[in-house]
């Protein structure tokens, strides 16, 4: 546990030019402390105490303005950057290396209690106010634009063009 919290501190030094030191990154980085209570949220939903996961996420939420539904599975080296406003879904799956900014949204389209969120390739990075919609795959390695609005599967490595805000 203490090397995971070492490994998130490293990655935010090495993903946000605005982090200074180890000390900084641990006590101020309110997408690294919505991370580490996801963390904890994720142990007690697992461990079928789902109503004080959710208790606890949603103060975690109050706190950083990040809500991360204690169901949803996250790797490692997820980042979120300035991070308010950021919501991932309960059946939302990101993988390892994944760096999302403020406002991002990974929901649902539909009220089913079957797999209705996004799954997120390794590597791949969300921009400013993105809503990623539904029960979609986003390959590894691509790059969502800021303000995008997707609803279709995105092919590994594709880097979207400025010109192509919305992929529907």
């Amino acid at each position: 546990m203490i090397n995971r919290i070492f490994e998130d501190i490293n990655n935010a030094l090495a993903r946000d030019p605005s982090a200074r030191n180890r000390l900084e990154v641990a006590l101020a980085f309110p997408g690294l402390h919505a991370v580490w209570g996801y963390r904890v949220a994720h142990f007690l939903w697992r461990a079928k105490f789902k109503l004080l996961a959710r208790i606890y996420s949603n103060w975690v939420r109050a706190v950083t303005g990040i809500e991360i539904h204690p169901g949803a599975r996250i790797g490692r080296r997820f980042f979120i950057d300035h991070g308010m406003g950021v919501v991932i879904g309960e059946t939302a799956i990101v993988g390892d290396d994944v760096m999302i900014y403020h406002d991002v949204t990974l929901g649902s389209r539909t009220f089913t209690k079957s797999k209705r969120h996004p799954t997120i390739g390794d590597g791949v990075v969300i921009g400013s106010g993105a809503r990623v919609i539904g029960n979609i795959t986003i390959g590894a390695g691509a790059r969502i634009s800021a303000n995008s609005v997707v609803v279709r599967d995105v092919a590994a490595k594709t880097n979207q063009d400025e010109s192509e805000n919305f992929v529907i």
